[in-house]
Protein backbone atom coordinates (compact mmCIF):
# COMPACT_ATOMS: atom_id res chain seq x y z
CA UNK A 1 0.00 0.00 0.00
CA UNK A 2 1.25 3.45 -0.91
CA UNK A 3 -0.21 6.62 0.53
CA UNK A 4 -0.13 10.17 -0.80
CA UNK A 5 -1.16 12.89 1.61
CA UNK A 6 -1.97 16.43 0.55
CA UNK A 7 -3.90 19.52 1.51
CA UNK A 8 -1.87 21.15 4.23
CA UNK A 9 -1.16 24.84 4.34
CA UNK A 10 -1.28 28.04 6.30
CA UNK A 11 -4.63 29.10 7.72
CA UNK A 12 -5.83 31.60 10.26
CA UNK A 13 -7.32 30.49 13.53
CA UNK A 14 -10.97 29.65 13.06
CA UNK A 15 -10.39 28.65 9.47
CA UNK A 16 -10.74 25.34 7.70
CA UNK A 17 -8.66 22.93 5.63
CA UNK A 18 -9.27 19.60 3.99
CA UNK A 19 -6.55 16.97 3.96
CA UNK A 20 -6.58 14.08 1.51
CA UNK A 21 -4.93 10.68 1.71
CA UNK A 22 -4.97 8.68 -1.51
CA UNK A 23 -4.16 4.99 -1.27
CA UNK A 24 -2.78 2.81 -4.02
CA UNK A 25 -1.66 -0.78 -4.30
CA UNK A 26 -3.20 -3.54 -2.20
CA UNK A 27 -6.04 -1.39 -0.95
CA UNK A 28 -8.28 -4.46 -0.56
CA UNK A 29 -6.23 -5.43 2.49
CA UNK A 30 -6.69 -2.12 4.31
CA UNK A 31 -8.58 -2.46 7.59
CA UNK A 32 -8.37 1.18 8.66
CA UNK A 33 -6.91 4.51 7.68
CA UNK A 34 -6.05 7.09 10.25
CA UNK A 35 -4.70 10.59 10.49
CA UNK A 36 -1.98 11.32 13.00
CA UNK A 37 -0.18 14.53 13.77
CA UNK A 38 3.12 15.52 15.28
CA UNK A 39 3.78 18.97 16.62
CA UNK A 40 7.33 20.21 17.21
CA UNK A 41 8.79 18.62 20.31
CA UNK A 42 5.79 16.35 20.82
CA UNK A 43 5.01 12.73 20.14
CA UNK A 44 2.92 11.68 17.20
CA UNK A 45 -0.72 11.33 18.21
CA UNK A 46 -3.81 9.84 16.67
CA UNK A 47 -6.28 12.43 15.39
CA UNK A 48 -8.97 10.35 13.70
CA UNK A 49 -9.41 6.93 12.19
CA UNK A 50 -11.95 5.31 9.91
CA UNK A 51 -12.31 1.56 9.57
CA UNK A 52 -13.06 -0.42 6.45
CA UNK A 53 -16.57 -0.79 7.83
CA UNK A 54 -16.97 2.96 8.11
CA UNK A 55 -16.78 3.37 11.87
CA UNK A 56 -14.88 6.41 13.07
CA UNK A 57 -13.00 7.46 16.15
CA UNK A 58 -11.58 10.84 17.13
CA UNK A 59 -9.17 12.27 19.63
CA UNK A 60 -11.02 14.23 22.29
CA UNK A 61 -9.16 17.38 21.28
CA UNK A 62 -10.70 17.40 17.80
CA UNK A 63 -14.18 16.01 18.41
CA UNK A 64 -16.79 18.29 16.94
CA UNK A 65 -14.23 20.15 14.84
CA UNK A 66 -12.65 17.53 12.58
CA UNK A 67 -14.42 15.00 10.39
CA UNK A 68 -12.89 11.95 8.75
CA UNK A 69 -14.58 10.50 5.69
CA UNK A 70 -13.78 8.36 2.70
CA UNK A 71 -14.51 7.97 -0.98
CA UNK A 72 -14.12 4.26 -1.59
CA UNK A 73 -14.31 4.66 -5.36
CA UNK A 74 -11.26 6.92 -5.23
CA UNK A 75 -9.47 5.01 -2.43
CA UNK A 76 -9.17 8.33 -0.69
CA UNK A 77 -9.73 9.35 2.91
CA UNK A 78 -10.35 12.96 3.84
CA UNK A 79 -9.91 14.89 7.04
CA UNK A 80 -11.98 18.05 7.25
CA UNK A 81 -10.47 20.44 9.77
CA UNK A 82 -12.79 23.19 11.00
CA UNK A 83 -12.50 25.82 13.71
CA UNK A 84 -8.75 25.43 13.63
CA UNK A 85 -6.70 26.50 16.61
CA UNK A 86 -3.04 27.37 16.95
CA UNK A 87 -2.52 24.10 18.83
CA UNK A 88 -3.61 22.18 15.74
CA UNK A 89 -0.36 23.23 14.08
CA UNK A 90 1.54 20.06 13.23
CA UNK A 91 2.67 17.78 10.49
CA UNK A 92 -0.24 15.52 9.66
CA UNK A 93 0.40 11.95 8.51
CA UNK A 94 -1.99 9.36 7.17
CA UNK A 95 -1.58 5.75 8.12
CA UNK A 96 -3.05 2.64 6.55
CA UNK A 97 -3.28 -0.55 8.51
CA UNK A 98 -3.65 -3.69 6.45
CA UNK A 99 -4.00 -7.34 7.26
CA UNK A 100 -3.02 -10.14 4.91
CA UNK A 101 -3.10 -13.74 6.14
CA UNK A 102 -3.07 -12.48 9.69
CA UNK A 103 -0.02 -10.30 9.21
CA UNK A 104 -0.73 -6.70 10.17
CA UNK A 105 1.25 -3.93 8.51
CA UNK A 106 1.28 -0.17 8.91
CA UNK A 107 2.09 2.12 6.03
CA UNK A 108 2.65 5.84 6.35
CA UNK A 109 2.25 8.61 3.86
CA UNK A 110 4.53 11.59 3.77
CA UNK A 111 3.48 14.32 6.12
CA UNK A 112 1.60 17.43 5.18
CA UNK A 113 2.16 20.55 7.25
CA UNK A 114 -0.75 22.43 8.77
CA UNK A 115 0.10 25.80 10.25
CA UNK A 116 -2.56 27.76 12.10
CA UNK A 117 -1.78 31.39 12.77
CA UNK A 118 -3.35 33.06 15.77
Amino acid sequence: VQLQASGGGLVQAGGSLTLSCAAAGSTFAITSIGWYRQAPGKQRELVAVISSGGSTNYADSVKGRFTISRDSAKNTVYLQLNSLKAEDTAVYYCNARSSVHGVVRDRWGQGTLVTVSS
